[in-house]
């Protein structure tokens, strides 16, 4: 039996990538009471005898909220995701992200890119489009394409969350601002605060 290092060695692969493969079911770690993984030479040698593509490329689920306070929703996405990818019976991985959905920088975004991109995800799915991207989602699709990733959408229904919009369109507002000097950078301030209160305010004909 070895211990995950040598493992990990024994593979060539990193530690963390050999917890993957045994959190999503592909190599299932022997464990002591205390929870350490132990490793056979068989089951190792076993894995490598795989053809390349049906031991690396794995299903991974996206769910994606701007901010925090969407964290209930944040829960529901997963659960859907989840439960959707448990039905289809293959092993795989959720991501998740607490940023805007014009950020190409959300860690969970730029993980997700890294593997595409590696050779190691066969589909991405997420609940709806923009969850994964509020603009720019063709480019990702197309760049998963190129690394024969498929991305699926569960939900097609357009889906507006008016509040989580505002929050988009003020990031993109601000940036600009930012770039702004003088006079006219506390025009548009103003402009952008005097945007959000009319954007957040309900309208006469709500009720």
């Amino acid at each position: 039996m070895m211990s995950i290092g040598k493992a990990a060695e024994y593979l060539g692969v990193s530690v963390q990538q050999l917890r993957r493969l045994d959190e999503n079911g592909i190599i299932v770690a022997f464990r002591s009471a205390g929870g350490t993984r132990y490793f056979s030479a068989e089951q190792l040698d076993e894995y490598l005898r795989k053809p390349k593509t049906e031991k690396t490329r794995i299903v991974i689920g996206y769910a994606r909220v701007s901010s925090v306070k969407q964290k209930d929703d944040l829960v529901r996405q997963i659960d859907n995701v989840r439960t959707y990818l448990i039905a289809q019976g293959k092993p795989f991985e959720i991501i998740e992200d607490i940023g805007s959905g014009i950020n190409y920088k959300n860690k969970g975004l730029q993980s997700l890119i890294r593997r595409i991109t590696a050779g190691e995800v066969e589909k991405v799915v997420v609940l709806y489009k923009d969850r994964l991207l509020r603009f720019g989602f063709e480019l990702v699709e197309q760049i998963a394409d190129l690394y024969g990733t498929a991305i699926e959408i569960i939900d097609q229904t357009p889906k507006e969350e008016q509040q989580e919009l505002v929050e988009d369109l003020v990031q993109i507002i601000t940036v600009f601002c930012c770039r702004l000097q003088g006079k006219r950078a506390n025009r548009a301030r103003k402009v952008v605060k005097e945007l959000v209160q009319d954007l957040q305010s309900p309208s006469e004909t709500d009720f």
